[in-house]
């Protein structure tokens, strides 16, 4: 089905070019615009994932410079039986993560900064589980495809007002023509919206909280990042908005309804089904499940992890203290379900 789903869409973007090279340069414009596309799509498929990588100034890391992050995608990716992906880093205060290549032996999984810093040892697990549970369901490859198609599309509507609109063009359309394809260049993002199926993020966080074991780390991950991602933007992700869909979170403003031109679920939706998983594995959240989905206030110990070095933990409270399941040994608590058993267990 994967296969089927990116043929279809390279399919349908390839007609997308050779619409907007007819509107431009009328026939000629359709051929050219033909080649254009065969070998953007070539292009993309091997080096795509280069491309984005790039474009948000992402650094490889190993576990000499980011030993606590690279231990977490190795034992997530063993846990999944998946090949060591390459592991990037982002230098970026938003918190949000995304995964790349075309298959399992040339993936690669990137969180910026932001995330490593707010979020718990638990959290950015879960996160990173998402991410590989992309790879394992081969999403990447049509995702990364995707965005450069898009952005592809986007320049070549750009060069509509110089390219199109002349007497020797074969463009029987003129001005109207390039009108017409000018005002496609803004839409390309909301095609690759609807081209890219929200369902694989349900599917990403389902898998994803299966690798993890806990499907409440990662919904208490979305709401962090969800709520802190609106506060803080991503210069590279808006200059780029074609590569929004990448994201495990909309790193873009103003996407916040769960609708057909929406590149993600509503974290809302994703935290509540997040949550139905856990009921169903015995790892039930608080009573009232619906308002548990609201994000919680960032405390001051949640941003003292970094992506260096050891975690700087809280003074503990009075009292005995209280167990909490450990990301680098035994979990001591919880069910020992199949479904639910992850790295840490």
């Amino acid at each position: 089905m994967n296969t089927l789903r990116t043929a279809m869409l390279l399919a349908a973007m390839t007609a997308l070019f050779m619409g907007v090279g007819y509107l431009i340069g009328g026939s000629s414009g359709m051929v050219i615009a033909l080649l254009i596309a065969a070998g953007t799509n070539l292009f993309s498929y091997w080096n795509a994932d280069k491309m984005v990588l790039s474009m948000n100034r992402a650094v490889e890391v190993d576990e000499k410079n980011a030993p606590e992050y690279y231990a977490i995608v190795q034992a997530l990716a063993k846990q999944a039986g998946l090949p060591m992906p390459k592991t990037y880093l982002i230098d970026n205060p938003q918190p949000n993560a995304f995964a790349t290549g075309r298959n399992p032996e040339n993936a690669a999984v990137a969180a910026s900064t932001g995330l490593l810093q707010r979020l718990s040892h638990e959290e950015v697990a879960a996160v990173m589980a998402h991410e590989l549970a992309h790879v394992q369901h081969r999403d990447t490859l049509t995702m990364t495809i995707v965005a450069t198609l898009a952005g592809a599309i986007s320049m070549l509507g750009n060069f509509a007002f110089f390219l199109g609109g002349n007497r020797d063009n074969n463009n029987s359309f003129g001005f109207v023509g390039v009108l017409v394809a000018m005002l496609v260049a803004p839409f390309a993002a909301m095609i690759v919206q609807m081209a890219v199926s929200r369902t694989r993020e349900y599917e990403a966080d389902r898998r994803g909280a299966e690798i993890c074991g806990n499907p409440l780390w990662l919904a208490s991950a979305l709401a962090k990042i969800a709520r802190v991602a609106e506060q803080i933007p991503n210069e590279d992700a808006e200059r780029n908005p074609a590569m929004a869909h990448l994201f495990i979170i909309n790193p873009l403003h103003g996407e916040r309804m769960d609708n057909l031109f929406s590149t993600h679920p509503s974290t809302e939706n994703r935290i509540a089904a997040l949550q139905e998983m856990a009921s169903e594995l015995g790892r039930a959240p608080p009573a009232n499940r619906r308002q548990a989905s609201a994000p919680p206030p960032i405390q001051p110990e949640e941003t003292s992890a970094g992506p260096w070095g050891k975690r700087t933990e809280p003074a503990p409270p009075a009292g005995p203290p209280q167990p909490r399941p450990n990301p680098w040994g035994r979990n001591p608590t919880g069910p020992r379900n199949v479904r639910s058993k992850g790295p840490w267990s």
